[in-house]
């Protein structure tokens, strides 16, 4: 299969993305990001949508199941969450929902935390390959790709997000 022609517009995709959570959000709803990508759209979700809780954002590197394959990567952050998890209702937000893996590792490392009332999961782009049954609650973008590619978000200096595919 071809690299895409033309990605979507990551801007784009973050207000589309907050028009279709904003009816189901309050100002105590929490985000926690997941670095980096989903912390990025996390952020800007934050004060489009107005929320009070403090963000939170969870690396889950120590959590995945593929750990003693992958190994740690450079640049491993600690997790942050400013609030109290239990009974909460919770939105994990990530860039790209593939096979599923990251999603379940940081459902595995919030319950650490303790048990919130709900959790939603807000994707930028759901380019399928699941090989767990996870499915974002928002998403405002589908996109096929082979399995030898990944769509990477980038974040310039001026904190403008954008899409990009590499090769493995």
């Amino acid at each position: 299969m071809p690299m895409p022609t033309h990605l979507p517009d990551a801007a784009e995709l973050c207000t589309h993305l907050a028009a279709a959570m904003r009816p189901e959000i309050t100002p105590q709803t929490a985000l926690i990001g997941i670095h980096t990508g989903g912390v990025w759209i996390a952020e800007w979700l934050h004060r489009e949508l107005g929320i009070q809780q403090p963000l939170g954002s969870i690396d889950v590197a120590f959590y995945r199941d593929d750990f003693n394959q992958r190994g740690l990567h450079k640049g491993t952050k600690a997790s942050n969450i400013p609030f109290d998890v239990e009974g909460a209702h919770i939105v994990i937000v990530d860039d790209v929902l593939y096979t599923g893996r990251t999603i379940r590792a940081a459902l595995n490392e919030l319950f650490d935390y303790g048990r919130p009332a709900r959790i939603d999961l807000a994707v930028l782009v759901d380019r399928g390959g699941r090989e767990l049954p996870i499915a974002a609650t928002w998403c405002p973008q589908a996109l096929a790709l082979p399995a030898s590619q990944t769509l990477v978000l980038e974040r310039d200096d001026a904190a403008r997000l954008s899409l990009r595919v590499t090769e493995k």
